[in-house]
């Protein structure tokens, strides 16, 4: 939706403006086609992204500034580059997994391709992020039943955590997409609702999706990120949102409609791992903010049929935009 969010971001000249989620980098080079004097930050906790945001930024020398973390690690970020709140332009975000983690089977993330199931966003950058084979090898199942449901809306999360659990005790924890998927399918019919876009998705997709938004914290992240984005936007300043599923749009539609918090219901840590815990230590919380939200979008923005016919990936897109305002 790279017209759609330049129609919304405005970057004009002088701007300093943050790519949340660099991926490919897509977004971040029709930023910098539209304007070509502006500082923009390309972040991605995905290693592999952020090597491709370094090559970007050696491309741009002083115009592009690569930076590897998490929506949370921004003020970190920030204030090694001196960027203080209240002085960015505009912030993007596009939320969820990019079409290349996608496209590499070993990272865990793909349903059709086998590969080991990883689904660590951050790869092996963080020793305490646990893969989605630990979690299903030693999670209970309660545990289980409560991902697959809060996460990923599953209806039959009770029936599949059961049947992960007879599956290790009985024989081995699974250890691969492909088993895992297999499974959720020996368990699920197709989905109840035929429409076109349910007819094309594998049944193990909403397991797949709640087990990679736990084991990568996603929703406090974007929770967090939104925070954070109002936090550093200047008055007037502009933030765009790409989500994919009602969880991520829930998310984004409260914050823009005024109803942002900062203990957000999104989080229980079952494996004892760090991440879990919130980092709202900055002293930019402390401070008392009077600035809010005026929505720029008054419904969901979707893909045309044009862009879904030339990528199917699309299909799930749901942009939000809104402006800061006293």
């Amino acid at each position: 939706m790279c017209k759609e969010v330049i129609l919304f971001l405005q970057p004009t000249k002088g701007n300093i403006i943050i790519d949340m989620t660099f991926g490919a980098g897509g977004h971040s080079e029709a930023i910098l086609e539209t304007a070509r004097d502006l500082r923009l930050f390309c972040i991605d906790r995905d290693p592999f992204a952020f090597g491709l945001a370094q090559n970007l930024a050696n491309s741009h020398p002083n115009r592009v500034i690569a930076c590897h973390g998490k929506f949370t690690d921004l003020p970190y970020i920030l204030n090694k580059h001196d960027i203080q709140p209240n002085t960015v332009d505009k912030i993007l975000f596009d939320f969820g997994c990019s079409s290349m983690q996608f496209d590499q089977p070993e990272r865990g993330f793909s349903i059709t391709n086998d590969g080991p199931l990883d689904m660590r966003m951050d790869g092996n950058q963080c020793s305490d992020v646990p893969t989605a084979a630990y979690v299903l090898e030693n999670a209970d199942e309660s545990v289980l039943t409560k991902i697959f449901k809060l996460y990923g809306e599953e209806k039959c999360a009770k029936l599949i955590s059961r049947a992960i659990i007879e599956r290790r005790s009985k024989y081995q924890p699974i250890k691969t997409t492909t088993e895992l998927a297999e499974l959720v399918a020996s368990i699920i019919s197709q989905p109840e609702k035929h429409s076109k876009v349910t007819k094309s998705l594998h049944v193990a997709t909403k397991v797949f999706q709640a087990l990679r938004i736990y084991i990568n914290n996603e929703l406090n992240e974007i929770n967090a990120g939104l925070m954070l984005a109002k936090k550093y936007l200047k008055v007037g300043g502009r933030a765009v949102a790409i989500s994919f599923h009602s969880l991520e749009d829930a998310i984004v539609k409260r914050h823009f409609n005024g109803n942002d918090h900062v203990n957000f219901p999104y989080s229980f840590d079952t494996l004892k791992c760090q991440r879990y815990k919130p980092r709202f230590e900055f002293d930019i919380f402390k401070e008392k903010d009077n600035c809010s939200w005026e929505p720029l979008t008054k419904c969901v923005v979707t893909p045309s049929s044009k862009e879904i016919k030339n990528n199917t990936r699309s299909r799930s897109a749901k942009l939000r935009a809104a402006r800061k305002k006293k």
